[in-house]
């Protein structure tokens, strides 16, 4: 693997408090967590969508930043549907199109004068409950979303998938779009691992027959039970880099990458890049789901932040732990 490369993907230096935390106050959209970040060009400004879990499901909110560091909730961005539709208990938006240079503006892309996202729903209320499925939708003005229905369902899929999917990626490549999403099969008793569909036309989707394309790790390693959250990004002229998360059978998820040069046949990195913290640090459990951003010479790793409550409770509502979005630079800027 090129060590240069790997180089400028190294981000060691943890700021040490959480960039967006849980609300936990009951009835708030974030009560219980705060997930699955997406960071983004918005203007002069940066934005970053996240998931809120209330203790029925799943919502979508957006942040703002003037620097990266300092997040302001705007509130709900899309929120779930109505009784009887794909997203009435969940509604998580993971990703929009953007330009593919991981070292680039990290501005939104349209297509046909709108701004295409990917989602997925569960169908039952609770904590990623049931076999979910995934979408895309529209914006026009980054304000309102239309969703269209899934293009992705678990049980037309392989056995590696059967019993669910969940985060997915979308970029566009030479006249091709790439849908990367995790998913878990029904006999391992919950094991995550990678795969890829694409569409010429974001309408027709087909299922590549290599799936999945990045599998978990052998016995032992930092990756054995899941491979999961894909964030695929250019990082070169003809290399692409899969950023993703293993969860291993030590218990603790942590951040890692692949890489590849065309999109299908992927090489892990020897190397964690976001390890746990830690007893006693924002991270200490997980340090998961990757999102990735450029600007002004550094590299900001945005992740998912895990560590324990011991009293059981936050605020007003009962829950045993602390779930939020954490960010790792690759220059020290505090």
């Amino acid at each position: 693997m090129n060590e240069a490369i790997l180089a400028r993907l190294r981000t060691p230096y943890k700021y040490p408090r959480l960039v967006l935390e849980p609300s936990f106050r009951a009835g708030q959209f974030d009560s219980h967590g705060v997930d699955v970040p997406f960071v983004f060009r918005y203007g002069n400004r940066f934005g970053m969508s996240f998931v809120g879990f209330d203790g029925i499901g799943y919502r979508t909110g957006l942040a703002f930043s003037d620097d990266l560091i300092h997040w302001q909730k705007q509130g709900i961005w899309i929120d779930r549907g109505a009784p009887g539709s794909v997203t009435e208990f969940n509604v998580a938006l993971t990703w929009i199109l953007r330009d593919n240079n991981l070292f680039g503006a990290g501005r939104l892309r349209r297509v046909n004068g709108q701004y295409v996202g990917t989602y997925h729903a569960y169908p039952k209320p609770g904590y990623e409950s049931g076999p979910a499925v995934i979408g895309i939708c529209y914006s026009r003005d980054l304000k309102t979303w239309q969703l269209e229905p899934p293009c992705l369902y678990a049980h037309e899929g392989a056995e590696w998938e059967r019993a669910g999917l969940y985060k997915s990626c979308l970029l566009e490549h030479r006249g091709t779009y790439y849908l990367f999403y995790n998913a878990k099969d029904r006999d391992s008793g919950w094991k995550e691992q990678i795969g890829v569909a694409t569409s010429p036309d974001l309408k027709r989707w087909t299922r590549y027959e290599g799936n999945p394309i990045l599998r978990v790790g052998k016995r032992g390693a930092w990756d054995d039970i899941f491979a999961s959250d894909p964030c695929v990004l250019q990082v070169d002229k003809d290399l692409w880099a899969m950023f993703y998360y293993g969860l291993s059978s030590d218990g603790h998820a942590r951040d890692g990458v692949a890489f590849s040069r065309d999109l299908l046949h992927w090489e892990k990195a020897p190397e964690v890049l976001i390890d746990v913290g830690k007893e006693g640090s924002i991270d200490s459990r997980f340090a998961h789901k990757p999102s990735l951003f450029w600007h002004n010479g550094c590299l900001y790793h945005f992740y998912c932040a895990v560590s324990p409550l011991a009293e059981g409770r936050a605020g007003d509502v009962e829950v045993g732990e602390r779930r939020g979005i954490a960010v790792a630079t690759s220059k020290l800027l505090w």
